[in-house]
């Protein structure tokens, strides 16, 4: 076990070069004119590199470049003249609560109805399934958000329809837990809705085959209880494909929160990130897209040491 993580927590740190690698090319090497993404003024190869204090030959740039990621510093937005790491901890608390929120959602609907579809195939149950399976593999978030803002905030009026309000430090406007969880109802039923059909298919298919196995079989002959069975040999084994499943979506996790924070008005990091890249304020660009690399490096460094914990054959 002490080798396979020293193994993982190698290729973590190789993976974090690479990340630095590809985004000092992106930002700082390619185009022909060093710092500059798309179209823009020439003078922000001069800006940027001013911005984060990188000077001289390239191999000394790319060294103190990987120094500033280290330290978490990259300067101050262009379009707000603040920190930009003040920037973007304002809005990593949003993205957060969304995306977190709802992977509890959909884990919640997913495991439920995938264990009881399996134990009960081809009910009405699994078929009622099998359609929702369909419609959520079919439609986008930006869709689902749309429906849901309608007929539960405009029509009905249960929930609002965008805005966020603090967890921890309330403003005068809104704030607290409560308020907090009410205006994020619809932002977690849209990201539980788009992700649960597909878990659940993943779930069902998982349980069946393991249902089927050997060791399940003779755990019954023992005189072992379907409780059990079901919980130390079926539930194990089937969710190692969703432990991977999990760290293989984190980025396309991030990908949809920002059509959902689009949708719903969330100041998270998808709408700063759209807003940053439409002002061209290429400092906070740099940061957002370094920051979402390596959290999909730590989330999947600690999906394989769970992965290895669950399945010790790794």
């Amino acid at each position: 076990m002490a080798s396979y993580v020293i193994k993982r927590l190698f290729w973590a740190v190789a993976l974090f070069f690479a990340i630095t690698l590809a985004s000092f090319v992106l930002f700082f090497v390619i185009p022909s004119e060093p710092g500059r993404v798309g179209v823009g003024r020439s003078s922000e190869a001069t800006d940027l590199r001013n911005s984060l204090g990188v000077q001289g030959p390239i191999y000394e740039e790319y060294g103190t470049f990987v120094w500033k990621v280290l330290h978490g510093s990259f300067g101050e937005s262009w379009a707000v003249r603040r920190d930009v790491n003040e920037v973007v901890l304002e809005a990593i608390p949003v993205t957060a609560s969304l995306v977190f929120g709802g992977a509890v959602i959909w884990l919640l609907i997913a495991i439920p109805v995938g264990i009881l579809s399996a134990f009960r195939p081809r009910s009405l149950l699994d078929r009622v399934a099998t359609v929702l399976v369909l419609v959520g593999i079919s439609t986008h978030p930006v869709w689902i958000g749309l429906i849901l803002s309608y007929y539960f905030g405009s029509k009905l009026e249960l929930f609002p329809v965008g805005g966020y309000c603090d967890l921890v430090t309330p403003t005068t406007r809104c704030g607290g837990p409560a308020q907090w969880a009410y205006h994020l109802v619809l932002p977690w039923l849209t990201f539980g809705l788009l992700y649960a059909a597909i878990y659940m298919r993943m779930i069902r298919a998982n349980v069946l085959e393991a249902k089927n196995e050997d060791y399940v079989r003779t755990a019954r002959a023992k005189g072992a209880s379907e409780a059990l069975i079901l919980r130390t040999h079926i539930l194990r084994n089937a969710s190692l494909p969703i432990v991977t499943m999990l760290a293989m979506d984190l980025g396309v996790w991030l990908v949809n929160a920002i059509f959902v924070e689009r949708v719903y008005g969330l100041p998270g990091l998808g709408s700063l990130f759209a807003a940053s890249v439409r002002r061209n304020d290429l400092p906070v660009v740099l940061a957002i897209f370094v920051l979402i690399s390596m959290t999909i490096v730590i989330f999947n460094l600690i999906v394989d040491i769970v992965y290895a914990k669950l399945d010790p054959r790794v």
